[in-house]
């Protein structure tokens, strides 16, 4: 690659850190603080609040931690993100517009989903069928919400201030998760549930609340405006749509069978390497068949193969057209940049359990002052961005992402001890923080406005996909070795993404669109301006997109 070609064309200028920093009282800035709120109350009613709830109610370690499963909806959002994108509620769009028609909806589904999981008690006979189904569509209408609350974040504002508006959203989802994390633990407790004296009465009042809390999105989707997109979009007939709809449903009725029976089919071992393999297969499997299903239905006719085409292809297409062959190494660096924390958080709050610290002990540690240095990592990692070139600050993230996982380890050593407990935990929530921060301002760099949703989904799907499979067997991996082993592997699998960001930065330049936004600081209302006043190349329908230079 030559020299003209290691430089984006017409690089901004650097801010200052006072413009920096006051890039967060942006009007931009705060609507995203309220979504991200939101968005952060589901992902623990799934995650570590469930674990402990089902812990207590003496279920087994591996099965609480395959609970995480339940969470795969925001690894898959990528097939149904097109269908969010491409069609509009009856109604609902009409009213509120088609970005906040449909964050009202996924939050009503959330709201009922945490609705049913209250109404179960895990120790009743095959009850845990019935929770997982609520844990699983809680999956799916979290991250719908998700889905449309990014396409939103990169439509109202351009991507020179997307560093400060994911900062202020992961500020809003760890707000959301003390809500859902201390919150729900601290409820728990005042209810009367303990390890050693479980009430399902408790957990329920607790849920139930949480439903309640979830009002809050509610309002805030009905407050804010829908801001101003420049997608070209093809108003389709509603039976366009219903095809389309239609043919999402049969494919997943596909993917449901087919994961259903073959997995009796599949071998049993006693090795957490060989399992992994083998849940694996079955899921690819699974994907397969829906693939395949929902192809025959296009090739049937059931949806005019041109409309499948534009909304499930196209933005794929796209993707591949701009980067070319170095589309695989940027996909593998999305892919795999946060196992090394998400793996090992999926653990982490029956790690605390089982060094001895109560659940005050890990509500006080973890959800109020583990929250607060994420959201502080969170500002950090916003002005490293704009300070830094992206993939500086994105290596900065991966380094001190996987080495903070040490800690744990010394942890191990000092069972109960709350110095070294808060030590590891600020530290690694410090850290996850500012990877966070910085990782989602780079996918939303890589990602088209003229496929905001749908390309978003798959970056940030793929992003979380072999990193919570992998997790799901934490517990058994951490059964069959040690919590020191299990932390040290951890770090071990994040030190090769340090060469894969070296790669990227080498062989790719991350293009800046500013131009498609117009100027930050015009527009009015919540739309942020986002009006064309320029010409972009990525916006037309030439036959040959721009594409990264080789």
């Amino acid at each position: 690659m030559s020299a003209a070609q290691s430089i984006p064309p017409n690089p901004p200028a650097k801010k200052s850190w006072g413009e920096a920093a006051k890039a967060y009282l942006d009007r931009r800035a705060i609507i995203m603080l309220f979504l991200g709120f939101v968005a952060g109350i589901p992902i623990l009613l799934i995650f570590s609040s469930l674990s402990l709830w089902l812990r207590e109610a003496g279920i087994d370690r591996s099965v609480v931690t395959m609970f995480s499963w339940a969470a795969l909806g925001y690894s898959f959002k990528f097939i149904w993100a097109p269908l969010v994108d491409a069609v509009p509620l009856p109604i609902l769009t009409r009213l509120l517009g088609r970005r906040r028609s449909w964050i009202l909806v996924a939050q009503l589904l959330i709201i009922s989903s945490i609705c049913l999981m209250a109404s179960v008690n895990p120790t009743n006979e095959g009850s845990l069928v019935y929770m997982a189904i609520g844990a699983v569509l809680l999956g799916f209408s979290s991250a719908t919400q998700d889905i449309v609350i990014d396409a939103y974040r990169i439509e109202l504002a351009p991507p020179s201030l997307q560093s400060v508006l994911s900062a202020m959203y992961t500020a809003g989802y760890r707000l959301g998760m003390i809500v859902a994390g201390a919150g729900a633990l601290y409820l728990a407790d005042y209810f009367g549930s303990t390890e050693a004296l479980y009430s399902y009465e408790a957990w329920r009042n607790t849920y139930w609340i949480m439903a309640g809390v979830m009002g809050i999105g509610v309002m805030t989707t009905l407050v804010i405006h829908e801001p101003i997109s420049s997608q070209v979009r093809i108003e389709r007939k509603t039976s366009d749509y219903a095809r389309l709809v239609l043919v999402f449903a049969i494919s997943v009725v596909g993917f449901v069978l087919v994961f259903a029976n073959v997995g009796p089919l599949l071998p049993e071992t006693d090795s957490v390497l060989f399992d992994f393999l083998i849940e694996t297969v079955r899921m690819v499997l699974s994907l397969i068949a829906a693939i395949a299903v929902g192809y025959a239905l296009v090739k049937a006719n059931l949806v005019e193969q041109q409309v499948a085409k534009t909304t499930w292809i196209e933005p794929i297409a796209d993707f591949f057209r701009r980067y070319g062959k170095k589309a695989l190494l940027l996909l593998a660096l999305i892919g795999l940049y946060r196992i090394s924390d998400i793996v090992a958080g999926i653990i982490s709050n029956v790690f605390y359990q089982d060094m001895g610290f109560s659940k005050t002990d890990i509500a006080n540690a973890v959800k109020l002052v583990g929250v607060v240095m994420v959201i502080a990592g969170g500002f950090l990692g916003g002005i490293l961005a704009q300070k830094l070139r992206m993939m500086q600050a994105m290596m900065v993230g991966a380094i001190l992402a996987c080495v903070t996982n040490l800690l744990f380890v010394v942890l191990t050593y000092h069972p109960g001890s709350l110095p070294y407990m808060y030590m590891a935990v600020i530290f690694d929530n410090l850290a996850a923080g500012l990877a966070s921060a910085v990782f989602i301002a780079f996918l939303s760099a890589l990602t088209s406005i003229r496929f905001t949703a749908v390309q978003y989904a798959i970056f940030s799907s793929l992003m979380t996909l072999f990193p919570k499979v992998l997790g799901g067997y934490s517990g058994t991996i951490v059964d069959n070795t040690s919590y020191p082993f299990f932390f040290i592997f951890t770090f071990a699998i994040g030190l090769p993404i340090l060469l894969l960001i070296y790669l990227v930065d080498k062989h790719i330049v991350i293009g800046d669109n500013d131009d498609i936004y117009g100027d930050d600081d015009q527009g009015g209302g919540d739309t942020g301006g986002n009006k064309l006043t320029k010409v972009n190349p990525n916006l037309t329908d030439t036959k040959e997109p721009p594409r990264a230079p080789e």
